[in-house]
């Protein structure tokens, strides 16, 4: 479904990404791992057409995202649900989740998406009128989520969805990345909640300084020394 090939990403002269290369199939979960630095958050901002890769090239469904700017990546279905939500604090709940159909073919689909996302969320229907900043952070996290969904992803990838939640909202987003694959959305998870999200995924590559270190299921994974010492404390 897409295919990351090669690429090396500079922020300046600062190079963040060397070479990096995976591929994620149609309608799994895969989840990059690594710790803070390691290159995950800008490995999803040069897919969604914020960065540009100097070297390499990435393809969606036949489409090849890196020439393209970030508009014209959400239309062809991959979606970025940012990290740390980034919603608009002063507009409502249901202005922030509007923000995200506003592609032609989410437009036209605008009413049925919204009754799609309030099913999946009702708490965000009872706070339809509510500011977006007024929300709690987990409330926010499901805002940010239900704006994703309104864009009509095939792809859409995930940016430390669970960071400063509480632990008991930590398992209700990962649940709702669970159940929205389970709809047919294929998931590009990144997260440094490493135990939960290997027990999640289908597959996953290890994210270090830059590179791709190791990949394999999350079951693989996890039975893995060098993850093992490094990302789950064993």
């Amino acid at each position: 479904m897409l295919k990351v090939e090669n690429i090396n990403v500079f922020y300046g002269d600062l190079q963040v990404l060397w070479g990096v290369s995976f591929e994620v199939l149609d309608g799994e979960i895969l989840v990059l791992v690594g710790a803070n630095g390691a290159g995950k958050s800008t490995t999803l901002k040069t897919i969604s057409g914020i960065l540009k890769p100097k070297i390499g090239s990435i393809h969606f469904k036949g489409a090849r995202l890196d020439l393209l700017p970030a508009d014209q990546v959400i239309s062809h279905g991959v979606v970025h649900v940012p990290e740390a939500r980034r919603l608009f604090r002063e507009m409502t709940v249901e202005e922030n989740l509007v923000m995200g159909s506003l592609a032609p073919e989410a437009k036209k689909r605008r009413a049925e998406t919204l009754a799609w996302v309030y099913e999946l969320f009702p708490r965000m229907k009872e706070r339809r009128k509510q500011m977006a900043g007024t929300m709690s952070g987990g409330e926010q996290q499901m805002a940010a989520i239900g704006r994703g969904l309104m864009a009509l992803p095939k792809l859409l990838m995930f940016d430390e969805p669970s960071l400063g939640l509480a632990p008991i909202l930590v398992e209700d987003v990962f649940n709702i990345v669970k159940k929205i694959n389970g709809e047919g959305v294929t998931v590009l998870l990144v997260e440094q909640n490493v135990r939960q999200t290997l027990a999640l995924c289908d597959r996953a590559y290890v994210l270090e300084n830059g590179r791709v270190v190791l990949q394999g299921t999350g079951k693989e994974l996890m039975a893995d020394d060098h993850v093992k010492e490094a990302y789950l404390g064993l």
